[in-house]
């Protein structure tokens, strides 16, 4: 008997991502407190709150398998936030032009019926072209990425701002690393992807 699957997240784009695989789920949205704690770094914090997010829904989902994620963004060493605002963007995009932006995307698998959990941090950077003042404008007019950490919409026209990437898996940089994803489902018997037989 197959545990049902959910998806730790409010975000439209990372259930976009996990009907790729096909298998049926459910989303819930935990809540989770995002505040990173002192001294911590951006991969450790992208581990933590993909557990936690996991987590937090196990008490209502007793049975299942849990998906959480989650995404950190870092340049310069520093921690990236969602920038809100229009002014914030610009101020972002002004300065990862011509620079590397690096996303940590945490994924945490949890069966709540056993409690084993499996988890990982997948990196993916970003290298950006020189940017205009108007060519940055022009981006956020038509996209509007308020709410996305780095000030950009990657599946969208965000690729327009890049020069190259970087990583193992390119779902990670929308949010949820899909090829690890596929490794964990496997380790608890989900065939992926699901035959029908008969």
């Amino acid at each position: 008997m197959l545990l049902p699957l959910v998806l730790a997240s409010s975000s439209h784009f990372r259930a976009q991502l996990l009907t790729r695989l096909q298998v049926p789920f459910v989303q819930d949205s935990p809540e989770t407190d995002e505040t990173p704690l002192l001294n911590e770094n951006a991969p450790q914090l992208a581990q933590r709150l993909a557990y936690a997010k996991a987590h937090d829904l196990a008490h209502k989902y007793q049975r299942h398998l849990i998906i959480g994620s989650d995404q950190v963004a870092s340049f310069a060493g520093q921690l990236i936030g969602k920038p809100m605002t229009h002014d914030k963007a610009v101020q972002q995009l002004q300065a990862f032009s011509g620079q590397k932006v690096d996303f940590y995307t945490g994924l945490c698998l949890l069966n709540s019926q056993t409690g084993h959990f499996q988890q990982c941090v997948e990196l993916f950077s970003v290298y950006f072209r020189k940017l205009s003042h108007e060519q940055i404008e022009r981006y956020l007019h038509a996209e509007q990425p308020y709410f996305c950490a780095g000030s950009f919409k990657s599946e969208g026209l965000g690729i327009c701002l890049f020069e190259k990437m970087q990583g193992d898996d390119p779902t990670s940089l929308i949010g949820l690393p899909l090829m690890q994803l596929v490794t964990f489902l496997q380790n608890e018997d989900v065939p992926v992807p699901v035959t029908n037989v008969g």
